[in-house]
C-alpha cells in the first residue's frame, strides 16, 4: 500500500507544474450515472484542488477534462463516447489540453481497448479503484509520457485521505461501501466495481460528524447494497448498528440511504429506521419484477412473499412509511401474466414513486445471452400501462398528507413557477410551495393542501 508521504510527494510534484502557470489551470469534471459516481466525481475534484487546479463547467475553457463514466447500460456508454468525441477538436486546437476517462467504463476491457485504438486524444484512463492514482498519472503526462493508464483491480484498502469538493453546501453523499456481490443477471456493476468492500465505521461516523458540524442538512449514505454493510469486516458493525450510531450525532439533519437489497432487508432495519428520529421514514427497495420466476432468472435471491413481509411489517409499525422502487419492464420472455403480477405489486404495496426501465441487453451480463421473444413495441406498451397505473396510485397515496404539516428540506427554486420552491419531506415526498429562495438548504414546515401524481402542494407555515 502506498504511504501518505508518497501521495503527498506526488501532489507536491504536480503542484510545481500548476504553480508555474500565470493562473491556476482549470479542470472540468463531467460525471455520468448514479449517485455513487457523482460522489467519486467530488473526490476527483478534491484531488485536483490539492494539486492546484481551479474549476470550470465549460469544456472550452478547461486545461484538463475528466469524464467520470457510467457503464450500467450500453446506451450510457454510447452517450459517453458521443460526448467525449465532441471535445476532440479542442485537443486539436490546444495540444496541451489533457483529456481523461475514469469511472466504470474504465474497468471494462473492451472499452480500454477501444480507447487505445480509436481515441488517441484521450491521455489518461483510470478505474474506480484508482482515483488516488490521478496525481501519478498526471505527473507521468507532465513528464512527457504520451498516455497513462491505471485500471487496477480492487485489491487495495479504501483510502480515507482524499479531499472532497462537494457539489452542494447542504446535501452530502457519503459512500459507506463499494462493490457488489449479488450478480443479478442483467447488471454489469459487480464486473466494473468489484466485490463488496466496507469502510471502517469510525471513519464514516467521523465524516458525518464533520459534515453536520459544517452545516450539512441531508446525509445520503451510499452503497450498491447497504444492507450488507460490514459483512466483509472482522471488526465491523451491521448497517442497522451504523445507523443507530449516526443517529446519536448532535445537530439538525436527516439521514437517507441508497440502496438496500430486498434479500438482506430485515425487521431489525425497519425497527431502526422507525425508532431513530434522524433517519428518514422511507426506503428505496428495488423489486424489479412482481413475478417469482422472473426474479429467479434475474438471480435476485428473494421471493415476492419475502419482499412483502418487509413492506407489511414497516406499514404495521408506521402506516405512513414510504416505499419507492425500481422496476424492469420487459425482461426477456416476460409473459403478459408475469407483467400483470408486477402491476399487482404496485397496487399491493402502494409505492410513493417508482423508477422504471425498459429492459435493454447489457453485454457482459448473463441475461444478454437469453433469446428474447418480446418486441420493443410490446415492452413500450407495457411501460405506458405501468406508468399510468403508478400515476393513479401516487395521487391516492399522497392524499394521506392533505391537511397535515410536513417537515421539508428545501432543495431549490421551482423552474416552472416563479416564487415557488420545492424540497423533500421526511418520507422522501416532493413538496412544492410558495416561498423565498433564501430558504433553500433549510428545514421548514409546510401544510399540505393538494396531491399531484409527482408531488404534494402546500403552504409555508411561518
Amino acid at each position: 500500500m502506498k504511504t501518505t508521504n508518497y501521495m503527498e510527494d506526488l501532489i507536491k510534484s504536480v503542484r510545481k507544474f500548476t504553480e508555474s502557470k500565470d493562473s491556476p489551470p482549470l479542470a472540468c469534471v463531467h460525471s455520468f450515472g448514479c449517485q455513487l459516481n457523482f460522489s467519486d466525481g467530488e473526490k476527483i475534484k478534491g484531488i485536483l484542488m490539492t494539486m492546484g487546479f481551479g474549476f470550470t463547467e465549460s469544456f472550452d475553457s478547461a486545461d484538463i477534462i475528466i469524464f467520470n463514466t457510467c457503464a450500467v447500460r450500453e446506451s450510457a456508454e454510447d452517450k459517453a463516447f458521443g460526448i467525449i468525441g465532441s471535445v476532440k477538436h479542442l485537443k486539436e486546437k490546444n495540444p496541451s489540453l489533457i483529456i481523461g476517462l475514469c469511472g466504470c467504463m474504465a474497468n471494462e476491457d473492451h472499452v480500454v481497448e477501444r480507447i487505445k485504438k480509436s481515441y488517441s486524444f484521450i491521455d489518461i484512463v483510470f478505474g474506480t479503484s484508482a482515483l488516488d492514482e490521478l496525481p501519478k498519472l498526471l505527473l507521468d503526462i507532465f513528464n512527457g509520457k504520451k498516455r497513462a493508464f491505471d485500471t487496477t483491480e480492487y485489491n487495495k484498502p479504501i483510502s480515507e485521505q482524499m479531499e472532497i469538493v462537494r457539489d452542494s453546501h447542504f446535501k452530502a453523499s457519503v459512500p459507506i461501501m463499494y462493490g457488489c456481490n449479488n450478480f443479478c443477471t442483467y447488471c454489469i456493476v459487480p464486473y466494473v466495481r468489484g466485490r463488496e468492500r466496507s469502510r471502517n465505521h469510525n471513519a464514516i461516523i467521523a465524516e458525518v460528524t464533520k459534515l453536520v458540524e459544517d452545516g450539512y442538512k441531508e446525509i445520503m449514505l451510499l452503497g450498491q447494497n447497504v444492507n450488507s454493510y460490514g459483512n466483509d469486516l472482522s471488526d465491523g458493525i451491521s448497517f442497522s448498528e451504523l445507523l443507530r450510531e449516526l443517529n446519536k450525532i448532535d445537530g439538525e439533519f436527516v439521514i437517507r440511504f441508497m440502496s438496500p437489497h430486498p434479500k438482506d432487508a430485515s425487521f431489525e432495519l425497519i425497527d431502526t429506521i422507525i425508532q431513530c428520529e434522524k433517519i428518514a421514514k422511507h426506503m428505496h427497495l428495488p423489486v424489479q419484477s412482481g413475478d417469482n420466476e422472473i426474479l429467479k432468472v434475474m438471480n435476485r435471491k428473494y421471493t415476492i412473499e419475502k419482499y412483502l413481509e418487509i413492506v407489511d411489517y414497516a406499514r404495521q409499525q408506521a402506516p405512513d412509511f414510504s416505499f419507492t422502487t425500481d422496476i424492469i419492464v420487459g425482461f426477456p420472455n416476460e409473459t403478459e401474466e408475469q407483467f400483470n403480477a408486477t402491476l399487482n405489486i404496485l397496487r399491493r404495496v402502494g409505492y410513493d414513486n417508482v423508477y422504471t426501465f425498459i429492459y435493454s441487453k447489457r453485454s457482459g451480463t448473463e441475461a444478454a445471452s437469453i433469446d428474447d421473444s418480446i418486441s420493443y413495441e410490446e415492452k413500450s406498451k407495457r411501460m405506458r400501462t405501468l406508468l399510468a397505473l403508478q400515476r393513479e396510485i401516487a395521487i391516492e397515496r399522497y392524499k394521506r398528507f392533505i391537511g397535515r404539516t410536513m417537515t421539508v428540506l428545501v432543495d431549490d427554486e421551482c423552474k416552472s413557477t416563479d416564487g415557488w420552491v420545492h424540497g423533500k419531506s421526511n418520507e422522501f415526498i416532493i413538496v412544492e410551495f410558495k416561498a423565498p429562495k433564501e430558504l433553500v438548504g433549510k428545514f421548514v414546515k409546510v401544510k399540505i393542501t393538494e396531491s399531484k401524481n409527482w408531488a404534494v402542494i402546500g403552504e409555508l407555515i411561518d
